[in-house]
Formats: structure tokens, sequence, C-alpha cells
């Protein structure tokens, strides 16, 4: 007799208070990267109404010129702030704490080594045709990636808002469950829940197609602000921190992991290198037919080349001999820095990181 297991997933808007804090991080990251490719970050937001803080270590070239307050400004306004939502871009002011340098002489030459210790995790399932991440974990992404489309629709949805999904699983059959969101929008309740359902009907229809054994039917339950009406959304309704959507960066709650936040930091950095690099393994994992399901965990100590400790899980069991299988695949930390030059940092602290185009989603060992 096949269990019933429930699956659920989030995710939020581009405009919710801690994804413009992540968006911010990354936006300086990338600039810094732009400027030396071994440019150092750990840089931490904040945002409270039209207030941004930042704080930690930008080293790169020339960084005390880097247009911080262009920078940070274009994230709220690509997020959808601005004419109907607050807080409009130009009112936006920064409160700089950062420690704006260069590296230190001696400092560019390790960076290729961890500078701090770190757990970070992989994970991939063979479903290619949804990136090969949960379900579960693409229906919420693709969900709020719809609905962020209505920002600049006559709907005027605020770009701060959130869905949650429970996929139900019966064996190798899926349906969606239930989905809630908390969405605020310059129209009625009436006509907001039907341009609610008209999306939850065209990602059902598109899930569909692409992964076998799931039921094309709609939830019993779509519920928009279960709680009343959404009065005020963004940082003007509450405030952000960078580092705090983990399960959105990662894989959902099905999957464990570290603890490792990935936005406001450099490429090298074991932290964002690792965890990249893991999932990295797990695709080749899956992708070779050893497994259907794989999740890495990479364990480095400060001054670690690459992962000190490898261990792959699948639903068979661990694999033994796990560190034969970085003969195959590249993953000393060094791997990931040319990285960030190839992907936008702001649509992936938006819109995740895997089952979407990237370098470490790409075939591929070595």
């Amino acid at each position: 007799m096949n269990n019933t297991i429930l699956r659920p997933a989030e995710w939020v808007l581009p405009g919710h208070p801690d994804k413009l804090a992540d968006a911010i991080a990354d936006t300086l990251v990338q600039a810094a990267q732009g400027r030396q490719r071994e440019a150092l970050c750990a840089i931490e937001v904040a945002v409270h109404r039209d207030a941004v803080y930042l704080t930690g270590r930008i080293a790169c070239t020339d960084s005390d010129t880097l247009d911080l307050q262009g920078l940070v400004r274009g994230v709220y306004a690509s997020a959808g702030y601005g004419a109907v939502w607050r807080p409009a871009p130009g009112d936006v002011t920064i409160g700089c704490n950062l420690c704006l340098d260069t590296l230190v002489p001696g400092e560019e030459c390790i960076r290729h080594i961890s500078d701090d210790q770190s757990i970070v995790t992989g994970y991939a399932i063979d479903l290619p045709g949804l990136g090969f991440i949960p379900p579960e974990q693409w229906l919420a992404r693709e969900m709020a990636r719809r609905l962020f489309e209505l920002v600049q629709s006559p709907i005027a949805l605020c770009p701060d808002g959130k869905v949650l999904v429970v996929l139900e699983e019966i064996g190798s059959q899926r349906r969606l469950r239930a989905v809630s969101c908390s969405l605020l929008a310059q129209v009625g309740d009436i006509e907001l829940q039907r341009a609610v359902v008209q999306v939850v009907g065209e990602v059902i229809q598109d899930l569909a197609a692409r992964l076998p054994g799931f039921e094309p039917a709609m939830p019993g339950d779509i519920i928009v602000n279960g709680s009343g009406t959404f009065a005020t959304g963004g940082p003007e309704g509450d405030n952000g921190l960078s580092g705090k959507k983990l399960l959105l960066d990662h894989y959902g709650p099905r999957v464990p992991i570290g603890g490792t936040a990935l936005s406001g930091k450099d490429f090298w950095k074991p932290d964002r290198a690792g965890t990249l690099l893991a999932r990295r393994l797990a695709l080749a994992v899956v992708r070779s037919g050893v497994a259907s399901e794989a999740t890495v965990q990479f364990i480095a100590f400060p001054g670690d080349e690459a992962p000190r400790f490898v261990r792959i899980t699948t639903p068979e069991g661990e694999l033994p001999d796990a560190r034969r299988w970085l003969d195959l695949v590249d993953c000393r930390f060094e791997r990931a820095a040319s990285w960030s030059s190839d992907v936008d940092l702001v649509d992936g602290a938006r819109w995740g990181w895997f089952g979407r185009p990237a370098p470490w989603e790409a075939l591929g060992l070595r």
C-alpha cells in the first residue's frame, strides 16, 4: 500500500524585503568581481522602509569608486518599486558601514584556499524536465515568477508577495493539493482571486507536460490572503535581511542544508563555491545513472583547496568511496571562481541558483 506524502515548498516575489536584501548584496558582488576576478566580498544587507544598510567588506580594484547608490536603487527599480509601490528608488537612502579597500599584499595569491569552515549540501533528482530539482520547488518558483509578471499588468500587483504550495505524492503519482498566496494589488479581491486561479491553472498544465505521473487537476484549496487583507507590502511593511531565505536558495524543505547563505559572498568562498560544486557533483551522479536522487555533503576546513570530507547518499543508501568522484568532477573551490561573470547574480538571488541555465548546471565532469 502506497503512503501519501505531502511535499510543501514556498517562494517569494522579488520585492519581498529579504529578497531585496539578497539582490542588493549580489549586485555588489557582481560589481566587485567585475572589477577584479579575485575580489573578496563578505556583504550583509538590511532594508526597512526607505533605508538600506550595508555592512561587511569589499576588497577589489577601485572599490571606493563603486556606485553603491546607483546599484542599490537599480535593484529597487527592477523589483517593481517606483510609480505605484513605495519606496520609489530615488527615495532610498543608504547607510554604509562597508570596509571598501583592496586586497592586502599576499591575499590575492591565497584566494584559491578556503578562508573559513563550511558545511554545504548539493542535491539532484532525475527529473530533467524540471531542471533536476524537486517538483514542489519548481512549482512554487514558477507560480511566483508568473505572478510577478502581474506587477506590470493592469492588476498592478505589489512586488512583494508569497506563495506556498503543497504537492501530494502517492507512489509515482502526484497532484497539487493546495496553494496559498499572500498578495497585494490595485484591484479588488475578486479580480485578484481570478488572476491567481488563472496562474495556478497555467502552471499546472505546464508541470503536467514536464512531469510524468502528475495529475493536471486544480487543487481543492486556492487561498489568497487567508488571514485577511494584505494591507502594506515591501519594506514599508516589514524589514528584510540578506541570507534569510535559505530554503528558496537551495532545494526546499525536503533536502537538508548546511545553513549556508549564498548572497553577498564572492565565488571563492567555500559557502558559495562549495554549494555550487556540490550541486554539480550531485548532477553528475544522477546523470550518470548511478542513482535517481543524490544528496552530496561537503565539509571544508580553513586552508582547504577542496572539500576535506565528501558524503553522497541516494535512496539506496550511502555511496562507498565518495571521494573517488572528485577524480571525475573538479570540486576545487577555485573552479567556481569564474562563474560569477557568466550569470546575472540579481536574477539568481531572486529566482534561485538551481534548475536554471548556469555553468554549474551544465553537463560535463571536469
